[in-house]
């Protein structure tokens, strides 16, 4: 009698080691580097500013972070099931981490996303296979929001809706993670802590941790300067779909942003310190320049720490035409 064949065995060898390349992917997430931006301190005495380069995870953005927990916690809470394809609305780099965690770990994944996002953006997606419906550009982050929102509605067993505006996994990665990597990495001497808000993710999570272990540190969120601009995955929040989680209360100081300034600092960190980062990095340093520049001598005060969030490197945001201009 012949022997039966036997299908499944390499579904398993494959299933086991994509389970292992998925957990060694999650891994990497976390633990990015300090950079020091001493070039464009050199004239204001006792003032460090530090850039955390969030390129470094796996994904390439700090969304990693929020992502690879709302991921796991929806796993954990049997809310992501399998056969189910996970939802979202995104301006680029949340989706890029969901699509690439999709294909480590084998779940499907469908992004709303507004139709003018970079080029970049959209081809790392289809590269990881994800499923991409577009928006209006008019209609900027919140036309996606509406459009999964409606989906998620309408096909509540085919979608698991990880909804990273409203989804608390999100702002605890960083309450977790990112907040404490700071603290260790300079050893506790931090004064300042500056992000851009687009979910709040990043700024709710580590400032809620930072004020916990030091409730002296100053706290500044940042936000473009008005409801059009050209800050990718920033949000104007006066004009915006307010993201559940963010909590106005948190921030010492909240400042606007204008996307001409973010160009100019993209282009000046790029070709003045070899650093090429993404525009909503580069209004981060805007910001803690502007702050910096606002404090008393510094015989009156002590050393200033700047930390901020540098989201992601400019290579996804080489086509824009503002790297030529002046």
């Amino acid at each position: 009698m012949s022997t039966p064949a036997q299908p499944d065995r390499p579904r398993e060898v494959a299933s086991g080691l994509g389970e292992t390349l998925g957990h060694s992917l999650i891994e990497r997430i976390g633990n990015t580097p300090l950079l020091r931006l001493d070039a464009l301190t050199a004239d204001l005495p006792g003032v460090a500013l530090l850039g955390k380069a969030e390129w470094y995870n796996p994904g390439g953005s700090v969304k990693d972070r929020a992502a690879a927990n709302i991921v796991a916690e929806a796993q954990r809470r049997g809310q992501l099931r399998p056969g189910q394809i996970l939802l979202d609305s995104t301006s680029g780099n949340t989706g890029i981490a969901y699509a690439m965690l999709g294909a480590a770990l084998g779940f499907p994944v469908t992004l709303c996303m507004p139709q003018n996002v970079s080029r970049e953006r959209k081809q790392i997606l289809q590269g990881y296979g994800a499923n991409i419906l577009y928006t209006d550009p008019a209609d900027g982050s919140d036309g996606a929001i509406r459009l999964a929102r409606e989906l998620a509605a309408k096909h509540p067993d085919q979608y698991f809706y990880a909804d990273q505006y409203s989804n608390e996994a999100n702002w605890k990665a960083h309450y977790h993670g990112t907040a404490n990597e700071i603290w260790q990495q300079t050893q506790g001497r931090i004064t300042h802590f500056v992000s851009m808000l687009g979910t709040s993710g990043t700024f709710v999570g580590t400032t809620r941790r930072l004020k916990e272990l030091n409730p002296a540190v100053q706290c500044i969120s940042l936000q473009p300067d008005s409801s059009f601009h050209g800050i990718e995955g920033a949000k104007h929040m006066a004009s915006a779909i307010v993201p559940r989680i963010y909590d106005p209360q948190l921030a010492d100081q909240n400042l606007e942003i204008s996307t001409e300034d973010a160009y100019a600092m993209a282009r000046n960190l790029s070709r003045n310190a070899g650093l090429l980062v993404g525009i909503s990095a580069a209004a981060a340093v805007v910001g803690c320049l502007k702050i910096a520049r606002d404090l008393p001598p510094l015989k009156k005060r002590q050393e200033a720490v700047f930390v901020t969030i540098l989201c992601d490197s400019g290579d996804k945001y080489l086509s824009e035409r503002f790297w030529t201009e002046e």
